[in-house]
C-alpha cells in the first residue's frame, strides 16, 4: 500500500520494465491469450461516448483558436527580429495541438470515437482532410498494419530491410552528418513521401500510393473511398489557396503551414519510435503470429506531450491489442494489462529526441541471429558496427 509506505510488488516490476530498454522482447508463445488480457481490462474502458469524444475536439479546437489569436495579435507587434523567434515557437506548440486533433481522426478510423461507424467516418474524414491526411486511404492501410504488425512479409509501414537488400547509400550515410541529413528529410518530407510513393512501406508488385485509387494497397470495392479521400484533400487545398490569394501565402504558412510541418515531423517520430527499437523483433511467415506481432511494439514517454497527444505515445501496446479503446480509457487499460502481459510489455522512457538519434544509428537493418537455426525466422535490428 502506498499510504503506509510499502511498495506494491507489481509497481516495482513496472518500474523495472520501463528501464529495460536494451533487453530483447520475448519471442516465445505468450502464457496468456487475448481473452485473458481483455478480462483484466475494466469493461467501461471499451465504452465509447460520443459526447466525451466530441468534447476533446472542442477542447483542441479551442486551443487552436487561442494560439492563433495570440500569434496573429501579438507576434506582429514584437520588435525586429523577435518575430523570427516567436513564429517557430508558435509552430511547435500549435503543431503539437494539431497532433492531438489528428489522433482523434485516427481513432475515428479505428471506430473508437462513437458507436456509429458513419459518424466516425464523417468526423475522421473532415479532421484528416483539414490536416492534409488522406482519411480513408490511411484507414485502410493502417488497418492492414494492425492485422500484420511485426510481419517481415506483410506489415504495411516501417518495414525494415535486411543488410543484403539495403542500398549502399544507407551505409554511406551511416555517420553523424549522414544521419542528420536523413532525419531532416524524414521529419520534413517523410510523411508525404510515404503517402505518395509508399517509401518504407510494404513492397508491392507495382507502384503504390495512398492517393491513387488504382493502387495495389486497395481492393476494388475500396477504390471509390480513395477517390472521395482525394476530393476532400483537393477541396481543402483549394480553400487554402483561395485564403492565400486573399491574405497572402506567407500569412497562411505562418498560421497553418509551419504548424502542419511540426505535426508531420511528430507523426513520423511517433510512429517510427513505436515500431523501431533494438529490443523489438520482426518475424517472417514461418514465425509470425498476431499476438507476438501486436506485442512487438513500444510505448514511449514524451513527458507533458503525452497528454497533448492524447496518450497515443505511451499506450501503443494496448492500442495494438484493442484498437477500438478510446484514448481517454487507454491509460487505465494499459495499467490493467501490464500485470498480465508481464515481460511481453515493452516501454522505453528515453527522451524522444535522444531515442530518435539512437534508433537511427542502431536500427539500420535487420538480420536473424547468426547460427540460430531454431529461430532463423526471427529478425533483430542491427547497426553497421
Amino acid at each position: 500500500m502506498v499510504g503506509n509506505g510499502h511498495s506494491n510488488p507489481s509497481d516495482l516490476d513496472v518500474k523495472k520494465s520501463e528501464t529495460r530498454s536494451s533487453k530483447r522482447a520475448p519471442t516465445s508463445k505468450p502464457p496468456f491469450t487475448l481473452a485473458d488480457i481483455k478480462k483484466a481490462v475494466p469493461p467501461h474502458c471499451f465504452e465509447r461516448s460520443l459526447i466525451r469524444s466530441f468534447s476533446y475536439i472542442v477542447y483542441d479546437l479551442t486551443l487552436v483558436w487561442i494560439l492563433y489569436y495570440l500569434a496573429t495579435t501579438y507576434i506582429p507587434q514584437l520588435p525586429h527580429p523577435l518575430p523570427y523567434l516567436a513564429w517557430p515557437v508558435y509552430w511547435f506548440v500549435q503543431g503539437c495541438v494539431f497532433i492531438g486533433i489528428w489522433v482523434i481522426g485516427h481513432e475515428c478510423g479505428h471506430h473508437a470515437f462513437s458507436d456509429h461507424v458513419w459518424v466516425d467516418d464523417c468526423i475522421g474524414f473532415v479532421i484528416h482532410s483539414c490536416l492534409l491526411t488522406p482519411y480513408f486511404s490511411w484507414k485502410i492501410s493502417h488497418r492492414r498494419h494492425h492485422s500484420n504488425t511485426g510481419s517481415f512479409d506483410r506489415d504495411e509501414v516501417y518495414v525494415p530491410k535486411t543488410k543484403s537488400k539495403l542500398g549502399s547509400s544507407a551505409f554511406y550515410l551511416d555517420n553523424p552528418i549522414g544521419r542528420t541529413l536523413t532525419l531532416a528529410v524524414k521529419l520534413s518530407l517523410g510523411w508525404y513521401i510515404y503517402l505518395s510513393i509508399n517509401a518504407a512501406g510494404r513492397p508491392y508488385d507495382k507502384f503504390a500510393s495512398h492517393y491513387d485509387p488504382r493502387s495495389p494497397i486497395f481492393s476494388d470495392n475500396e477504390r471509390v473511398l480513395i477517390l472521395i479521400t482525394d476530393i476532400g484533400l483537393v477541396s481543402f487545398s483549394w480553400l487554402l489557396y483561395k485564403v492565400a490569394t486573399f491574405a497572402g501565402f506567407a500569412n497562411v504558412f505562418c498560421v497553418y503551414g509551419g504548424a502542419l510541418m511540426v505535426m508531420n515531423a511528430f507523426l513520423v517520430t511517433i510512429t517510427y519510435l513505436q515500431h523501431t527499437h533494438p529490443s523489438l523483433p520482426r518475424y517472417d511467415n514461418s514465425e509470425w503470429n498476431w499476438m507476438n506481432g501486436a506485442l512487438s511494439t513500444m510505448d514511449r514517454d514524451y513527458g507533458v506531450l503525452n497528454k497533448v497527444f492524447h496518450n497515443v505515445t505511451d499506450t501503443h501496446v494496448v492500442h495494438h491489442l484493442f484498437s477500438y479503446i478510446p484514448h481517454y480509457h487507454a491509460m487505465e487499460a494499459t495499467k490493467a494489462i501490464r500485470p498480465i502481459v508481464g515481460e511481453f510489455y515493452q516501454k522505453d522512457s528515453t527522451p524522444f529526441f535522444m531515442a530518435l538519434w539512437r534508433e537511427s544509428k542502431n536500427c539500420l537493418f535487420i538480420e536473424p541471429d547468426e547460427g540460430d537455426e531454431k529461430n532463423k525466422g526471427i529478425y533483430w535490428y542491427r547497426s553497421q558496427y
